[in-house]
């Protein structure tokens, strides 16, 4: 680990920043992304931003249009719909061969990652309506490890990908949990039990209705969000 962080570019730590900004909401759906305030900010060099930048629309994250430039994606219920039918065909796929080719490592990593999901606070004591930046990054590693047993890298930064993109919507959104009687901790037991199980039909299943679930919950809030 120590020599992967040694090995770390200027554009990696600037991508990193640009990145968790998005996510966290410090940056809005729709807000420009100018390159000179960018290279200032980051006190960067507009190629080291331009790379950020494409790393960033190559994940969705942002958008690139002639004559106007980079963005922050807008959000959509549209985008949003397409994007989740992508989701259930692409994970559902990474996560089946994950279980099937995920190894005692693999088991080890996830149980971990569902660990540290468990034990980290869920909503911010400041705003009640929005999780904490350590639970989502959590959420996020616990889905990573979910999947991280595929032995196609390709498929499994594809996955990951849509997954990332998505993740602007669940920032916007009401908790996750604010619906009554969702039980989500249990459902993300019950992936982790199923892919401990090589169950890969229980599995894909229950990973299939937890995306679906979720975007239905984001769709019903997204008059109140104004996209």
């Amino acid at each position: 680990m120590a020599a992967d962080r040694g090995k770390r570019t200027r554009g990696d730590v600037v991508y990193d920043s640009l990145r968790a900004d998005i996510l966290s909401g410090r940056r809005l759906p729709g807000e420009r992304l100018k390159f000179s305030d960018l290279a200032e900010h980051c006190d960067a060099s507009m190629s080291v931003i331009r790379e950020a930048l494409t790393r960033l629309a190559a994940e969705g994250l942002v958008t690139n249009e002639p004559n106007v430039g980079y963005a922050v994606t807008e959000l959509s219920p549209d985008r949003l719909a397409e994007l989740t039918d992508a989701r259930l065909e692409l994970e559902s796929l990474v996560f089946a061969r994950s279980i099937t080719e995920g190894d005692l490592a693999w088991e080890s990593r996830l149980v971990a990652a569902h660990h540290v999901l468990e034990g980290t606070p869920f909503l911010t004591t400041c705003d009640p309506v929005r999780v904490t930046d350590e639970w989502a990054e959590a959420h996020a590693g616990f889905h990573r490890a979910l999947l991280a047993g595929c032995r196609n890298s390709r498929l499994f930064q594809m996955a990951n990908g849509l997954r990332d993109e998505a993740e602007l919507y669940r920032r916007w959104s009401q908790p996750l949990g604010s619906e009554k009687g969702r039980d989500l901790a249990g459902e993300h037991r019950r992936l982790m039990e199923a892919a401990l199980a090589r169950d890969v039909d229980c599995a894909t299943a229950a990973l299939r209705d937890h995306i679906s679930h979720t975007t239905k919950l984001l769709l019903a809030v997204s008059e109140q969000l104004g996209f």
